[in-house]
């Protein structure tokens, strides 16, 4: 498929899907997928100032700075081009305010905002019925595919597991930094720029997100 858009933001709560459709579009399109958690970890093991700067703060359980998460991105597009799909990126108004100017330096404006919506009970009920594999790291619903803790991962063969965040006592605190930092974020971009930002249904099928997702990607500009 060919792509319209090739700057994107993926934005939305946990256990929206977030993660699964950044994957199905960046094959589909050939557009980068990245996080800035994976990119974090990459950082780390690589060792590089970056790495080491930010370990310095996850390994006592800190969320990195705005700042330093910022820096984090600039330098990967200053390696890798003006194409990205970010998926759960920016995680704050004030790192969205500093990407939108390293960007507008750059003359390449982000051209599509994606919010996932999805209610609190969904978000509740996917998140305590999710397994995950232990060696690869792919998501599973129990309920939906028939899984339990310990059985293979169809991907893998690794353990399926319950991760230790995946209790209601810390979704609360996920759902509650949520609702205080990110929400804003999708309040900026609908109000700064209004025309590139839409909001999907995320309680709806996988495969029909897919699809609303693809036709905005693909949509010709203005």
């Amino acid at each position: 498929m060919k792509a319209s858009k090739q700057r994107i933001l993926l934005l939305g709560p946990p256990a929206s899907g977030k993660g699964t459709q950044a994957d199905h579009l960046s094959r589909a399109f050939g557009i980068p997928h990245v996080s800035t958690g994976a990119l974090l970890r990459s950082e780390c093991a690589r060792g590089t100032p970056l790495g080491l700067e930010a370990d310095s703060w996850t390994s006592r359980g800190l969320l990195v700075p705005d700042e330093l998460a910022v820096r984090v991105i600039t330098a990967w597009m200053a390696g890798n081009g003006p194409r990205f799909l970010f998926d759960g990126f920016p995680r704050t108004t004030v790192q969205a305010e500093h990407l939108d100017k390293a960007l507008d330096a750059a003359n390449t404006p982000i051209e599509l905002v994606i919010f996932l919506d999805l209610s609190e009970s969904e978000i509740h009920r996917r998140i305590l019925d999710r397994l995950t594999c232990a060696a690869c790291g792919t998501t599973f619903g129990g309920s939906l595919h028939g899984m339990k803790i310990g059985d293979a991962c169809p991907s893998c063969g690794g353990d399926l597991i319950r991760r230790n965040d995946d209790t209601e006592e810390a979704l609360s605190e996920r759902l509650r930094v949520y609702r205080e930092s990110t929400l804003p974020v999708v309040t900026y971009y609908r109000k700064k720029n209004p025309s590139i930002f839409h909001r999907v249904d995320a309680g709806e099928g996988s495969d029909e997100i897919f699809q609303k997702l693809s036709a905005l990607v693909s949509a010709d500009k203005g």
